[in-house]
């Protein structure tokens, strides 16, 4: 008897013979017939491994895989036999095959597969064909279940635990794949070995396995030690090999697990999106979003454990769901919901305990649109995390703004080097200086060692979040040996339907003179240059000879008079300033990426950068301001010139005053504290004004009224 994994009985009864399926279950199943069909029209196909990532024989692979899941569940959902012989005979063929394959030819260095060039690759494949065979099994003969069973699953399943030990005792997204369809082999084939080496360890005391995992990869937030791109990724295992731990073994409370650790790391995955994309930290492919197949699992189960309408919005922009009993409820919960709510501000810990620092969304406005600020201030993330310290990243009006790279990486494109991680993605993606985050003496963080980084996070100094000011400050003191880096950023409104404004301090702190650079990397059209720059229009040099910099064209650059300068661009019909209060011999370069770049492997992104250079305590201030509209098809531009004409900041006992003066003639002052404390009661006098406030920060008005609205 079939063992249960994702489709219980009762969903298989309820979908069966149903003419009246929702729109987006039903889009799901015709999509798998169609996949199907064109299988079996074309033929079943089963080349030798011999191409890595991108090539024919990998991608003909991953396309076999998907076709037995497919085939096994409609066999289950309609009992068309033609279903179950097709998904018999890929698996026989595959039977014939493996059991001699020897490792991968165009094997990775770390964890080699068979059939594919990396383990990891096996590892989804198993995923997928374990789902569908099991569906067809019980009406297989006895001979072919053992031809399958014995020439594919059990060698396949034995490979990936006891003959790939290091790889499967990693806490790491390779061996949470691994752990998936060796534990759901074991289910399915009823071998107790395969699915308790996958929930507590090859070793059998929980120090590896899916159970460690789940307890290590994920902080009590559910945030995951990798970033957004690669916790999308790391999900799918997890949502399907929990549910097939609490169908097989429900006495373990798998979704109770860690304060129900696996329903908070769906939530997670979605509030580090905007607009339907994941946040590009880390080793990211941008173009990744909500619409992923790994999340349709996700999406399905979240709704099931918590109700949360927006993973009916999710169903909706993913156009379809999985044929599950979940998918079943999400599909039809699709049918009448709203659309995609908007983002919330929140605090996302890292770190199995949450003190490993944190990532920072602050949401201010209405709707999916809303502007949204990042700040990085998480732990390294691995081998696949960035140099990026205190980094952040604005969204706005549905546009990123302030941008990050991401990974140098074209995925599955063979004249890329097969779609590996190319070199520029640890000379320039990776280092600081590619990053909205400070640099010092344009070293990165670091020194570029990312097991370094492992041992160090920025410590939270604190988060505040309102309807009119949200605020974020972090600091690090080891990222360099002889430099303590903080930033604070504040995104408020200055009135109740003004658009919001990012403030933004960098303090640098060090024993010796160094230079510091803060870039601000965005995407727009320049429309507005400090006069005082100089841009170079008959040859560029790179900025640097290391460390990210050898990749960077200076563009031109200039002095800030005074340490003040402003640059405008243009994104999405809505104009940006930049204004920039640094320390005097500052300067402001406008910079480009793909110097030393013989093969356009990197995209031409824009960016401009303060430099500066001092000992003790170094700040630049910077406030990026939205304002005005253009059109191009009714040719009308509208507030073209910022509002904020001058930035002044003012030193009290325990607090920097920052002003902004309007060109209308009004005052916004922000005030942060040194002293960061919720309980502390800071009565301070500036000028002829007294201000009062508790907690780290405030907004006043130029006449010394509170206009921020006060938690509580």
């Amino acid at each position: 008897m079939a063992a249960p994994l994702l489709l219980s009985d009762t969903a298989a009864r309820q979908i069966a013979g149903n003419s009246d399926l929702p729109l987006l279950f039903q889009k799901g199943l015709n999509d798998a017939k169609k996949r199907v069909a064109t299988s079996e029209k074309t033929g079943i196909d089963v080349p030798a491994p011999k191409d890595p990532g991108g090539g024919y024989s990998h991608e003909r692979h991953k396309v076999n895989g998907q076709i037995v899941y497919d085939a096994g569940y409609l066999y289950r959902l309609t009992g068309e036999s033609h279903y179950r012989d097709h998904a018999r005979d890929i698996l026989l063929r595959y039977a014939a095959m493996y059991p001699s394959l020897p490792l991968h030819p165009e094997r990775k260095n770390q964890s080699p597969g068979r059939l594919f060039w990396q383990a990891l690759n096996e590892s989804v494949w198993l995923v997928y064909a374990i789902q569908g065979y099991n569906e067809v099994r019980d009406d297989l003969t006895a001979a072919e279940r053992k031809q399958i069973e014995d020439g594919v699953f059990r060698p396949m399943a034995e490979f990936l635990s006891t003959g790939s030990p290091e790889m499967f005792r990693k806490i790491h997204n390779h061996a949470t794949w691994a752990a998936a369809g060796v534990g759901m082999t074991g289910y399915v084939l009823g071998d107790e070995r395969y699915s308790d080496w996958a929930i507590d360890g090859l070793d059998g005391d929980g120090s590896s396995g899916f159970l460690a995992q789940l307890d290590q990869l994920f902080s009590p937030d559910g945030y995951y030690t990798e970033g957004p791109y690669y916790q999308r990724y790391a999900l799918l295992p997890f949502v399907v090999f929990a549910q097939a731990i609490d169908a097989n073994e429900p006495d373990r409370k798998i979704f109770e697990r860690r304060d129900g650790i696996v329903a908070k790391a769906i939530a997670a995955t979605v509030a580090m999106t905007y607009e339907g994309k994941f946040f590009p930290v880390n080793d990211a492919i941008k173009e990744k979003g909500v619409d992923t197949s790994e999340l349709l699992y996700g999406a399905a189960l979240g709704y099931r454990l918590t109700g949360d309408p927006v993973y009916p919005a999710i169903a909706r922009i993913q156009g379809e769901t999985v044929m599950t009993g979940e998918g079943l409820a999400l599909a039809k919960a699709a049918q009448t919901n709203a659309a995609m709510p908007t983002p919330q501000s929140m605090l996302l810990r890292d770190g199995p305990q949450g003190d490993q620092g944190g990532m920072a969304i602050l949401g201010m406005g209405k709707g999916a649109l809303a502007q949204t600020i990042v700040a990085k201030d998480t732990g390294q993330g691995m081998g696949h995390g960035h140099f990026d310290k205190l980094s952040i990243m604005l969204y706005d009006n549905g546009h990123e703004i302030l941008t990050d790279y991401g990974a140098a990486r074209f995925l599955n494109v063979p004249s890329k080097q097969g779609g590996r991680y190319l070199p520029e993605n640890d000379s320039f993606a990776q280092q600081t200086v590619a990053h909205n985050a400070p640099v010092v003496n344009e070293e990165s963080h670091f020194a570029g060692d990312w097991k370094e980084g492992q041992k160090h996070w920025p410590t939270m100094r604190y988060t505040r979040f309102s309807d009119r000011l949200n605020a974020v400050s972090a600091t690090i003191d080891d990222a360099y040996p002889d430099a303590v880096l903080t930033r604070t950023s504040l995104q408020f409104r200055p009135g109740a339907e003004a658009e919001p404004i990012l403030l933004d301090v960098v303090e640098v702190d060090t024993d010796s003179a160094q230079p510091v650079d803060l870039p601000f990397w965005f995407n727009g059209q320049v429309t507005n240059l400090p006069k005082s720059l100089s841009i170079r229009t008959d040859g560029l040099t790179p900025l640097g000879v290391k460390n990210g910099y050898q990749h960077i064209w200076n563009l031109g650059d200039g002095a800030l008079a005074d340490g003040t300068g402003r640059l405008t661009w243009l994104t999405g019909g809505r104009f940006y300033s930049l204004h920039t209060l640094a320390p005097p011999a500052s300067k402001l370069a406008l910079i480009r990426a793909g110097a030393n770049d013989p093969e356009f492997n990197l995209r031409p992104e824009m960016g401009a950068m303060v430099r500066t250079r001092g000992s003790g305590k170094t700040r630049i201030l910077t406030v990026l301001e939205p304002h005005g509209r253009y059109d191009p098809a009714a040719e009308t531009t509208v507030a073209s010139e910022p509002r904020i004409a001058d930035l002044k900041t003012v030193r009290l006992d325990g607090a920097l005053v920052v002003q902004m003066t309007t060109k209308a003639g009004g005052t916004i002052q922000a005030v942060i504290a040194d002293n960061p404390s919720e309980t502390v009661r800071h009565d301070l006098r500036h000028g002829k004004l007294r201000l009062q406030w508790n907690g780290p920060v405030a907004l006043f008005d130029g006449t010394g009224k509170r206009i921020d609205q006060p938690d509580g």
